[in-house]
């Protein structure tokens, strides 16, 4: 490693933030986050992947932003690569999501989770970069939760699915399991991992001991994130910096919803 990251990474913190890659001319060309700045920084000028070397190579300065916990880091990473457009965050500009799975109601009741393109119009539970991946994630929800494979269009027939004569299926295909008991361990998957429609104040650690951070959704969508004073009598709300809503952001916090309530 050159002295000069080396010294970089000496007067680093070892903190939850977002970092910045500059070169020597100063321009940007590398956003990051980390629940450790200064050992993940370590990483990217030790790595001998390609990409690390280029920023090797490039680096001559880091600045970093602390947010107190990784949910606000990946929060603020997201929308700040969005923004800067950084060279060597290539990969993560424009996380496009091309499926996304959708519950629908079949004749006879069921709800039946199906994979389809993004629509605009309509929250998805989940979203895939692929066909195949949105798959692995069903054939796994279906498993873990015991529902059809038929219901939920992983396997074709005109009769039972094939679970259901090696009784991992309990019959929705064929119309022998009751309706409201299927609907049962549908809800319990869509209440754990659904986008909350109401309003949610998240309370997370701050930057110092006498502040905390805050992220609010609000009538299911997402506000903003900001830091207040651990003592503060004023509505949390009005500390909140507006932030945009998207698809990349609710993935975050969906994510993070969904380990919290485990």
């Amino acid at each position: 490693m050159r002295e000069d990251l080396k010294n970089i990474i000496k007067g680093l913190p070892t903190i939850p933030g977002v970092y910045y890659i500059f070169t020597r001319e100063d321009r940007l060309i590398y956003i990051g986050k980390s629940n450790n700045i200064r050992k993940r920084l370590s990483q990217h000028f030790t790595c001998t992947d390609r990409k690390s070397i280029k920023i090797q190579n490039f680096a001559s300065k880091v600045t970093y932003e602390p947010t107190g916990s990784e949910l606000i880091a990946l929060l603020m990473e997201s929308e700040e690569i969005k923004y800067y457009k950084p060279i060597y965050n290539r990969a993560q500009r424009h996380s496009i999501f091309y499926y996304g799975l959708y519950p629908e109601r079949t004749q006879e009741g069921y709800i039946s989770l199906q994979l389809r393109k993004i629509d605009n119009q309509t929250q998805e539970i989940n979203s895939y970069l692929s066909l195949k991946q949105g798959k692995e994630d069903l054939f796994r929800i279906t498993e873990t939760y015991k529902l059809c494979q038929k219901i939920n269009g992983l396997y074709k027939s005109k009769t039972q699915c094939f679970q259901y004569t090696i009784h991992e299926c309990l019959g929705a295909c064929i119309n022998k399991e009751p309706v409201h008991k299927y609907n049962q361990r549908v809800q319990l998957y869509l209440n754990k991992n659904s986008f909350p429609q109401d309003t949610l104040l998240l309370k997370l650690p701050g930057r110092t001991n006498n502040e905390k951070g805050l992220v609010l959704i609000e009538n299911g969508i997402y506000k903003g994130f900001g830091f207040c004073p651990k003592r503060s009598r004023k509505d949390p709300a009005t500390f909140i910096v507006p932030k945009s809503d998207n698809k990349d952001i609710r993935r975050i916090l969906r994510s993070y919803l969904k380990n919290k309530n485990k």
